[in-house]
């Protein structure tokens, strides 16, 4: 924020004027910078799967649609990427089960999992099936490397279209510092720290404490636990969002929304609608629509939905947690397709009750280290006998974090609200207080967890 930031923006506006395609190098560079602040031996993994994406998209591009060379192009490019996010990210999972079902004793491979895999190889498979059905009209290498390591959006999403994201920095007005754009984009920006440092990181406490410290939870202890997780993971990945949002308005770039207040939603469906948009969409367009989507017969259609819902899952992590959470919300999906298509919808209250106890509820498995740490959350929360009072302050933060999702609007909403008419200064202001009084209040906790790294 105070270093890398300022450098990167301002190099790529002092350039950009006179010298675009310059400019676009210099926050290709900035960007391999970001990455590789982490660990800079994964740098070339970025760069290869750029390489090597690029050259398959650029061959798709020239050939024609649906031909045999074309389909044969794509499959191997989709399964290249598709291997090398299974050996950096399963290939323990793998082994582990395979032995353990076998009986042999081994050591695990202990593979580290390169920073934002999961999003850079999604974000490429959508650039090849879309350079499969000519969907992408030009191939300029530097182009596609600011594509994929764009640096706002690079770690956590959301996960863009070259189509959606490269016209914007070819666009000349786009060239020029926007002072609305600035000023803006540093609100969302500093919203989405807030959310991140000062929400997300306080419900952590308590969620880590009940899931990963405590033997045993009362009724109270358990569901205030669980919904600890569900705030903490809301405000963390939307907190991160409206970072990348933000800091991609203050260079002129429009981000698509990631969420839309999931909270609120009032039926299961809806709520993956509301949740990790670019993600939920992607799931739809190539992974749901490519089984057969709804254009089948109804049994296949609910096969279609599960396995949809099972893969994703397995997306989020190497783990059978996440392979049950997905499997969940596949079977909830199909729950919810059937009793539509025969009876009317259920009033607003009880729908949104019965969804928001079902996402809850889910995420509990989703956190759980394995599944007896799920059931020792599920046992407090059934165990109503076990009613004892808890902390004033974790009740009343929890019943605050309830207010706030379903009241408040989605700060990514802000790009839609006219702004002109306030002071550009108060704005920049008020974004820097916010700013500086979180990073006061990090600095004072001294810990802050990047939750989506396993991703």
């Amino acid at each position: 924020m105070f270093l890398f930031m300022p450098i990167a923006c301002t190099g790529y506006f002092l350039l950009s004027s006179r010298f675009p395609n310059i400019a676009k190098s210099w926050l290709v560079l900035a960007s391999l910078c970001f990455y590789g602040w982490w660990n800079v031996y994964y740098v070339p993994l970025i760069i290869i799967s750029a390489i090597f994406n690029y050259l398959v998209g650029t061959y798709l591009g020239n050939l024609t649609h649906g031909t045999t060379k074309s389909r044969i192009a794509l499959k191997i490019g989709i399964v290249a990427n598709l291997l090398a996010l299974g050996y950096f990210k399963y290939i323990d999972f793998i082994t582990d089960n395979i032995m353990s079902l076998a009986g042999i004793a081994h050591e695990p491979f202990n593979v580290v999992l390169p920073l934002a895999i999961s999003f850079f190889t999604f974000q490429q498979i959508a650039y090849l099936v879309d350079s499969y059905r000519r969907e992408t009209s030009e191939y300029n290498f530097r182009n596609y490397m600011l594509f994929v390591c764009f640096f706002p959006q690079l770690i956590a999403g959301p996960i863009v279209h070259h189509k959606q994201m490269m016209p914007q920095f070819a666009d000349p007005k786009n060239l020029k510092i926007n002072d609305h754009n600035l000023t803006l984009g540093l609100l969302i920006f500093s919203i989405g720290l807030f959310k991140k440092i000062v929400l997300a990181d306080t419900f952590a406490l308590w969620a880590t404490s009940g899931f990963d410290e405590a033997i045993a939870l009362s009724f109270l202890e358990a569901w205030a636990t669980s919904l600890s997780y569900t705030f903490q993971l809301y405000f963390d990945f939307s907190g991160y969002t409206d970072m990348a949002i933000g800091a991609a308005l203050i260079l002129n770039i429009k981000l698509p929304f990631n969420f839309n207040s999931p909270y609120k939603a009032k039926s299961i469906r809806e709520f993956w609608q509301r949740w990790h948009i670019t993600l939920s969409s992607f799931l739809r367009d190539y992974l749901y629509i490519s089984m057969g989507g709804s254009r089948c017969p109804k049994i296949k259609l609910y096969r279609n939905l599960f396995l949809t819902f099972l893969l994703g899952g397995l997306w989020h992590g190497a783990a059978w947690t996440f392979v049950i959470w997905g499997a969940l919300h596949g079977a909830a999906m199909v729950i919810h397709r059937i009793y539509s298509s025969v009876y009317k919808e259920l009033p607003a209250a009880i729908a949104w009750v019965i969804t928001f106890l079902f996402v809850n509820a889910t995420w509990v498995v989703f956190r759980a280290k394995d599944w007896a740490s799920a059931q020792k959350i599920y046992q407090g929360m059934l165990d109503i006998n076990s009613f004892e009072m808890i902390n004033y302050l974790w009740l009343a933060a929890v019943i605050a974090g309830l207010l706030i999702v379903l009241s408040l609007p989605n700060s990514n909403r802000l790009q839609e609200i006219e702004l002109k008419r306030i002071p550009y200064e108060l704005i920049a202001v008020f974004s820097a207080g916010l700013i500086f009084g979180t990073i006061l209040i990090m600095e004072i906790r001294k810990t802050s967890e990047f939750l989506y790294f396993q991703f």
